[in-house]
């Protein structure tokens, strides 16, 4: 796999930073999660091909360990905010120090400087700070968050497993590690560079949820079926948009000019009443195999069973019958193999992981005993 032999020391956080170490999980690098002692279950549900160990960070024989899995590591990821490393002695000036060659990622709402570094926060918050929420909408409504998606994952996790591909293809040159400083608000941000380089063409100059791409246009929407679900509709191109209309079995000369935007209304409520007359079903087998860019909502139950997912493994099930994404970019030669089972327990692989770094066995169970460590291997036999 393409991150083969990259060792990763993840700080367990929430969302952003454990889907960062999954991804690099994915991709072939040996990722150990580090716990805190004393936790009766952990929060990540992106622990995918990770091992896990427990470790008192309060305590400096515990710091002096994570000084020594980092020494013998190419990546710590942490998630904490501003000054919390600093403050138990492993800040990147100690770490590098002892390390030259590591990659000290740090991912964090605000970034690392700023009147909002040490604030609190959460995917809206950054989202908001970053000009994107003032986007997502429907026309005269209040902006919405999709989800956690845009500031979480994509300016986050993803911004910032790119950063550390990065710094470790530069350090393949350099022979030197460096200090990546991912913000949540500037990784979404740079996702959606498109908003700010496009305004130049007019596609954002109405309010709030009545432009083309925003649910404005009646066709870029999504349309209810008579069963309760629903199709998608990207009709943007005028070839497209006269599939579309085909497969509607409307007629053209009965509707206004697509891009009519007065007419948008109108033409709005003749789709929903056409696509209320079929199911779901119906419609996709009407629109497959055209350039209609009408495709049906799946749920996340539904994807692993599409015929087009299923002919690419885009979906599969781990040891635990769970589905989850197939990692992307598929890469030719060395592809992602994901690992399909069980997650980690807290403190499963202490042991183990502190073999691989060349403590001896007498040193471990001191740890152990002085409750430095935690080793949970008994629990993952159950």
């Amino acid at each position: 796999m393409a991150l083969a032999g990259v060792r990763v020391i993840e700080l367990a956080g929430l969302a952003p930073a454990p889907f960062c170490g999954m991804i690099l999980a994915d991709f072939g690098a040996r990722v150990i999660r580090v716990d805190r002692t004393k936790g009766a279950m952990t929060v990540d549900t992106q622990a995918r091909g990770k091992r896990s160990v427990a470790l008192n960070l309060k305590n400096p024989k515990g710091v002096a360990v994570f000084k020594r899995l980092c020494v013998q590591s190419d990546v710590v990821l942490e998630p904490y905010r501003k000054g919390v490393m600093e403050k138990m002695g492993l800040g990147p000036e100690d770490l590098l120090k002892e390390n030259p060659r590591l990659i000290y990622a740090r991912l964090t709402g605000y970034g690392q400087s700023g009147s909002y570094a040490k604030a609190a926060g959460h995917d809206i918050n950054y989202l908001a700070m970053s000009g994107l929420l003032s986007m997502l909408g429907r026309s005269s409504e209040k902006p919405y968050a999709p989800l956690n998606l845009v500031a979480d994952f994509a300016g986050g996790g993803l911004m910032c497993a790119f950063g550390i591909v990065l710094a470790l293809l530069e350090r393949s040159r350099s022979g030197q590690g460096q200090i990546i400083d991912t913000s949540m608000v500037e990784g979404a941000a740079y996702v959606g560079s498109f908003m700010w380089k496009s305004r130049s063409l007019g596609l954002w100059n109405r309010p709030r949820g009545e432009n083309m791409l925003d649910s404005g246009a009646p066709f870029y929407d999504t349309y209810c079926t008579s069963d309760g679900k629903y199709m998608a509709v990207g009709a943007i191109e005028p070839q497209f948009y006269q599939q579309l209309i085909k497969g509607l079995a409307l007629d053209d000369a009965d509707l206004p000019a697509q891009m009519s935007v007065s007419d948008w209304p109108q033409l709005r409520q003749t789709f929903t009443r056409v696509f209320a007359t079929k199911t779901q079903a119906e419609w996709s087998r009407i629109f497959d195999g055209t350039d209609a860019c009408v495709t049906p909502v799946l749920s996340l139950d539904e994807v692993l069973s599409h015929p087009h997912n299923q002919a690419r493994g885009s979906f599969f099930k781990d040891s635990q019958g769970e589905i989850s994404p197939r990692p992307a970019p598929v890469l030719s030669r060395s592809p992602a193999e994901p690992c399909h089972s069980r997650d980690p327990f807290i403190g499963e692989h202490t042991r183990s992981v502190l073999k691989e770094y060349g403590f001896e066995q007498a040193q471990i169970e001191q740890l152990l005993s002085a409750g430095i460590i935690e080793c949970n291997e008994a629990k993952a036999r159950l």
